[in-house]
């Protein structure tokens, strides 16, 4: 396996014990729709709430935080693979739900990683207003300006 692949697999194991440390029950991983490219790393619930979390992962700090790599695009396709597993949910109404990003940062392997839980990251709305991860997009400065 590509050490990115192993990179990512690692974050994503590190992100689902924290958030079942944090009490969510994870109820699906790497969760797939035939009709749509990408995946949801994790569903799971958070006190009522059906959360679908994207994980992020870096093995060491960079220049920006890893969860500006949930872009437009990104958002987009988690959106319609959430669709998907909702329209196959049992259920009369489809239950409340939330957008979650965790951040993982890997590090040395001296300290346990830095994970951070972004808790209604976006939302269902594909507006060109402004989302919480947008304020944490980064935007690379010319160095003569």
């Amino acid at each position: 396996m590509p050490r990115h692949l192993q990179t990512a697999r690692w974050g994503e194991m590190e992100a689902y014990f924290y958030l079942r440390s944090l009490g969510y029950r994870i109820v699906a991983k790497n969760f797939r729709s035939a009709k749509d490219h990408g995946e949801i790393d994790i569903i799971g619930w958070d006190e009522g709430v059906l959360c679908f979390v994207e994980v992020k992962t870096l093995a060491q700090p960079g220049l920006r935080p890893p969860e500006t790599a949930v872009d437009k695009a990104k958002r987009s396709h988690i959106r319609s693979v959430a669709r998907r597993y909702l329209r196959q949910l049992q259920t009369e109404r489809p239950p409340q739900c939330r957008f979650d990003v965790v951040s993982v940062i890997l590090g040395d392997g001296n300290r346990g990683p830095t994970i951070r839980l972004h808790k209604g990251a976006f939302t269902w709305r594909t507006t060109s207003s402004p989302e919480p991860l947008a304020s944490l997009a980064y935007h690379r400065k010319r160095w003569w300006r």
